[in-house]
């Protein structure tokens, strides 16, 4: 088997190893398991174009590596493609990575990239807007802001980044007042957070048992001070989130979110972070992405 590797090059990955090295040993993983790998460094605004290249080529495996936000721009090019696509994590938090059975060591990901199998996957819209796995506002879209700025100041330390960013979340939260429809359920909520998420996430490392199971998972945080807000955001780090007295969650195919205030508020879409006005309006695409897991197809 052959694969053709986009890789974005400003990954954290990437520049702590340096371009050159960490090409070199990308291939050097793919080759330890019997496979060929032409390997890509693209920026950013180049990754669409590069991966359209690599899907069309059907004598090699396409690949992308990055993390869910590089995963999220290119969205719209993946559920165009007809055949599965591979996926190597390369993010910080890589939440569909772990769903796929990819974690570890970069050699560890390619071994279990390389004897993986297709799975298909359901993929969120909002209004005009796709992500793969969550999408979020209050504490959030803010704590997707703060992590960014700190992994500019912070460029080779991911966990001092999370922490500034987790810490200056909690202290800078703002409640919002929602209207959430969910199915024919109608509320009214005062929130820190809402985050909708693609499928149900479990346990403490957040992760999905089914990718196609075809709902959304609703969760309103209302933690009412700095100190619950802590406390609920260190029962998310600790696994027992969905015991918080705080939080409340509910189901559904379909999920619209109006802000009372009529204003522009930041969402968070699997880590990327825009301004929207209006109602979000959520709907599922059921199945529109095939991708390879480590996990077997029926899993």
């Amino acid at each position: 088997m052959r694969y053709t590797v986009i890789v974005n090059a400003r990954a954290g990955t990437v520049l702590e190893a340096g371009a050159d090295a960490f090409a070199t040993r990308l291939e050097a993983a793919f080759a330890a398991h019997g496979c060929g790998a032409d390997v890509h460094l693209v920026p950013p605004r180049e990754i669409d174009d590069a991966l359209s290249l690599a899907i069309e080529d059907r004598h090699a495996m396409p690949v992308l590596a990055g993390g869910d936000g590089t995963i999220n721009g290119a969205l719209p090019v993946l559920i165009q493609a007809d055949r599965p696509v591979g996926i190597l994590p390369m993010g910080t938090v890589n939440v569909l990575g772990r769903d796929l059975g990819l974690a570890g060591p970069l050699e560890q990901q390619v071994g279990a990239l390389c004897r993986g199998e297709p799975v298909e996957m359901d993929v969120g819209r909002v209004n005009d807007r796709l992500f793969h796995s969550l999408s979020g506002m209050g504490f959030f879209s803010l704590m997707a802001r703060e992590r960014e700025y700190a992994r500019r100041r912070f460029p080779f330390s991911r966990a001092a980044a999370f922490g500034i960013a987790a810490t200056r979340s909690i202290l800078f939260t703002r409640p919002v007042m929602l209207d959430i429809t969910i199915g024919s359920d109608h509320r009214l909520v005062e929130a820190d957070a809402v985050l909708v998420t693609v499928n149900c996430f479990e346990g403490a490392d957040w992760r999905r048992p089914r990718l196609d199971d075809g709902v959304f998972e609703v969760h309103v945080l209302n933690a009412g001070g700095l100190y619950s807000r802590g406390k609920a955001a260190l029962s998310v780090v600790s696994g027992h989130w969905r015991d918080s007295h705080n939080l409340a969650s509910f189901t559904g195919d379909a999920v619209t979110l109006t802000r009372r205030d009529k204003g522009r508020g930041h969402i968070t879409f699997d880590g990327e972070v825009e301004r929207k006005a209006g109602p979000l309006r959520y709907g599922l695409l059921p199945k529109a992405l095939s991708v390879i897991a480590a996990r077997p197809a029926s899993a």
